[in-house]
């Protein structure tokens, strides 16, 4: 009711208003926190802020083993639209490469790793305390030889080096210095005007691994510019549990004004589903440790989003035993943990045990049935995502999603100058979408916390979803369909209120608008919107996708020229009511809308490259991969809104 009721009021104010005096500020549907001038593109009806939440720069230890010089600055005007260099470098430190989008992001978040911010700016720095180091003298000679070592026992020991001095002094102090930095490149990016043209976001990645290379990883993302001195890194914090304690005291109740998020990702990397059990656990062995109601409200808070997708492959579900949804089978990666990151034999054998092969354990629509059965039993539901999609780049490339201009995001795979810049099981990542009333910090960040977001595989169809009990047959022909949208229910994110006396199924619309594209590069039409839902009938969850607008249309790509054919629809709408609705089980629903076919990134570089495999002479050097078994030729762009969630 709360809801309905600030729309009511906020839709009396014009879009275009401006929003300045505390007056004013009252009315909005959020919290303002900073100083700045109001927005003057302003819309109480919301609109979609297409942005990137999973970006490294130079400062990652990752990134700056394979030599990546881009700065948090520069990953920001790639951002907003500049064009910059990008790794490999020349003899005289010159980009061999570089980029720019052909579409401007809305807003960003540098997410450089916590851990060894201070170790690296010892180890290149030769006139900081700790540089003459034997540690530092063969990192500076061999950088990439230096990161296994300095991954080991960083991750997964959770130890400081010697050159940190007395309880990791010397590398902490280094670490506030870049942290700092980070502050003060996200505050240059911010665009403060009331023209509101990007919005840059603190943030950074705490880095969990444990066991065999298992991903804990969680991006960290602040409201403002109030912010902790120094970001709580995985070795002071040896799980997300304790993590979101020391955020508790050192940003919510340690600094004014300040507030977090956090959002886990690459879970297709958690082996079997760490990142989906308790958020207590610290190693394999517990994976099996109880939740409680405490602990499972305390996560929806912290977590409100999970990243479905990034360059290190798609997480939003896997083929096998009751997933029989074949559009499944789209960007998975084949194994589970880092640790079978590189170990893909030429013709797409895996060196790898049977445990390391990829788990639907760690999947994200596994963890949404998860939930609900946790809720079943102890009343609250730890794993209430919604939904979001980044790229995860290593090279400061945020928003490199398009597949014709794919360079590569250096996160675990081959950098090649020539050929394919990437090995085969990566791609160019993915987007997260913010539906927020303006481009400002406090807008997005509240609309990530209630959870009205939705992520894609790179590309920009709008996507809106409402759920509620009683919204008109014909909401796709009506112009108010949002504003109807909000006042007859709930958006993307939401719980669905409670069951009316007599009524039936929840009533659900989706409307879908293809990516517009640009002039010389147009949008893909859609194919079909889809419904997925999730269910718990007798303590055990079900699944089941329905096709509810669109369809099979016959479109194709011709894999030797990478020009579509075939129809397909510049927008598609549907209202859905449930046909297997039973108001005693406990359900989530989500929209996936699926693009018509095209190239993949690595078939689009393959034909730009002249390569016949039927002629050894035209698959030089880099290109083999083109020829390989494993190569998919062919991808389905799509983008997967939040879930609406029914409780009876």
């Amino acid at each position: 009711m709360r809801r309905i009721l600030a729309w009511t009021v906020i839709g009396l104010v014009s879009a275009s208003s401006v929003f300045s005096g505390e007056s004013d500020r009252a009315l909005l549907p959020y919290a303002v926190t900073e100083e700045r001038e109001a927005c003057a593109d302003h819309d109480p009806l919301r609109r979609p802020f297409f942005g990137d939440t999973h970006v490294h720069s130079t400062y990652s230890f990752d990134a700056n083993a394979q030599d990546t010089r881009n700065s948090p600055r520069d990953a920001y005007r790639l951002a907003k639209g500049e064009r910059v260099g990008l790794q490999p470098y020349d003899a005289e430190g010159k980009a061999l490469r570089s980029a720019q989008l052909r579409r401007p992001l809305d807003f960003t978040a540098i997410t450089d790793h916590a851990e060894l911010l201070g170790e690296i700016r010892i180890c290149r720095d030769e006139s900081l305390p700790g540089s003459d180091s034997d540690f530092c003298w063969t990192y500076r000679l061999n950088p990439v030889n230096g990161f296994g070592p300095m991954a080991f026992r960083t991750l997964l020991l959770r130890e400081r080096f010697q050159f940190c001095g007395e309880n990791g002094e010397l590398c902490r102090e280094q670490a506030m210095a870049v942290w700092r930095d980070i502050q003060a490149a996200a505050e240059e990016a911010y665009d403060r005007s009331a023209e509101c043209s990007f919005t840059s976001f603190v943030g950074y990645e705490w880095t969990g691994t444990t066991g065999n290379g298992f991903n804990l990883h969680r991006n960290v993302i602040f409201r403002n510019d109030q912010v902790p001195s120094l970001p709580p890194s995985w070795v002071e914090t040896p799980s997300a549990y304790n993590l979101w304690e020391h955020l508790q005291r050192g940003c919510v109740d340690g600094v004014e004004k300040c507030d977090v998020l956090t959002i886990p990702h690459n879970s297709n990397l958690s082996g079997p589903g760490l990142i989906f059990a308790s958020a207590k656990i610290r190693t394999p062995a517990d994976l099996d440790m109880p939740v409680d109601r405490e602990e499972a409200a305390l996560r929806q808070r912290w977590e409100p989003l999970v990243e479905i997708m990034q360059h290190k492959g798609d997480s939003e579900c896997l083929l096998g035993g009751e997933t029989t949804d074949e559009a499944c089978g789209f960007e998975k990666v084949p194994y589970n943990s880092f640790a079978g990151v590189g170990r893909i034999a030429s013709e797409g054998a895996l060196a790898l045990e049977p445990a390391m092969k990829a788990d639907p354990r760690g999947m994200v629509r596994n963890a949404l049935k998860k939930g609900l059965v946790i809720q079943g039993q102890v009343g609250e539901n730890p794993l209430k995502y919604g939904i979001v999609a980044s790229t995860d780049t290593h090279l400061g490339a945020p928003g490199l999603t398009i597949e014709d201009e794919a360079k590569g995001h250096g996160g675990a795979g081959a950098r090649n100058l020539e050929g394919l810049p990437d090995d085969l099981e990566f791609n160019p990542g993915g987007l997260a979408v913010i539906w927020a009333e303006e481009n400002s910090r406090d807008a997005i960040f509240a609309g990530m916390q209630r959870r009205e977001a939705y992520g894609t595989s790179g590309t920009r169809p709008v996507v809106r979803f409402f759920g509620g009990w009683d919204y008109p047959a014909e909401l796709c022909e009506r112009a108010d369909l949002a504003a109807a949208g909000y006042e007859g229910g709930v958006p993307m994110g939401g719980d669905l209120s409670k069951r009316p006396e007599g009524s039936g199924s929840p009533r659900f619309v989706v409307s879908a608008l293809q990516d517009p594209g640009t002039p010389n590069a147009p949008g893909t039409p859609l194919q079909r919107v889809q419904m997925v839902k999730g269910w718990v009938k007798d303590g055990e969850a079900h699944e089941k996708v329905y096709d509810i607008a669109g369809g099979e249309n016959g479109a194709s790509v011709d894999t030797a020229t990478c020009e579509p054919s075939g129809v397909g629809a510049g927008s598609l709408c549907a209202v859905w009511d449930d046909p297997n609705f039973d108001p005693a089980e406990s359900a989530f629903y989500y929209a996936r809308v699926l693009e018509n076919p095209t190239c993949r990134w690595s078939q689009e570089i393959c034909v730009d490259s002249g390569v016949s495999c039927d002629d050894p002479e035209t698959v030089t050097a880099g290109l083999e991969g083109c020829c390989s078994k494993a190569h998919v030729p062919t991808v389905q762009e799509r983008a997967w809104t939040s879930p609406i969630w029914y409780t009876p």
